[in-house]
């Protein structure tokens, strides 16, 4: 399996390519830049499958619309996030003063503890809600790789909780959830660099 780290946008998130190694393809949090992703999918001669969202805030999804329609493929994403996704033209000209496409469909909500497969691998839901009511991370056992969304970042970083909708306790529940997991698994985070659960132990306990 090969992953690719596409930083893009004016909030540099973190696009990722979960290429599998019969080329199918998992476009992860498409923030922005369409055409750049679409080139290195090209390049790569990879074959989309889905368009997931580890969360619904504008920076995840503004280019999940284009997507869609260049590869006619599902975008999926947990549908307490739905409100989110319904205001990204809002928050996007609120926080960074642009305009954008029109808001995404979702086709289908994922949900804890489901399966997504590309090749044969496959890929785990899991639910850590906090950052946001529908925040999702996504567990690769093979690969030992958890994309973690806005729930946790390199060298102690975790998601905002000043929104209204967020919920700090519920973001320190999920957080004990992904350190439960084994200490070798590189964490993938929605910005910033990689890192380790192991690596990141040391700033909280």
């Amino acid at each position: 399996m090969k992953i690719l780290t596409l930083p893009i946008g004016q909030m540099t998130t973190n696009c990722y390519l979960i290429i599998a190694e019969n080329n199918e393809c998992l476009i992860i949090d498409p923030g922005d830049d369409a055409d750049y992703i679409e080139r290195i999918i090209a390049d790569n001669n990879a074959r989309p499958l889905k368009i997931i969202a580890t969360h619904g805030h504008f920076d995840h999804i503004m280019a999940v619309t284009e997507l869609k329609l260049a590869y006619n493929i599902p975008f999926l994403i947990n549908q307490k996030d739905d409100f989110l996704v319904k205001n990204m033209v809002q928050s996007a000209a609120h926080f960074l003063g642009i305009k954008t496409d029109p808001p995404p469909i979702p086709n289908a909500y994922l949900k804890d503890k489901e399966i997504i497969k590309a090749g044969g691998h496959e890929i785990r839901i899991i639910a850590t809600p906090g950052h946001t009511p529908g925040s999702i991370c996504l567990y690769i056992p093979q690969e030992k790789t958890l994309f973690t969304g806005d729930n946790l970042f390199a060298q102690g970083g975790q998601g905002r909780t000043d929104f209204s909708y967020s919920k700090p306790a519920e973001l320190q529940k999920s957080l004990k959830l992904i350190f439960s997991l084994p200490e070798e698994t590189i964490i993938r985070p929605g910005h910033g660099e990689e890192s380790t659960l192991a690596e990141e132990k040391r700033f909280r306990w």
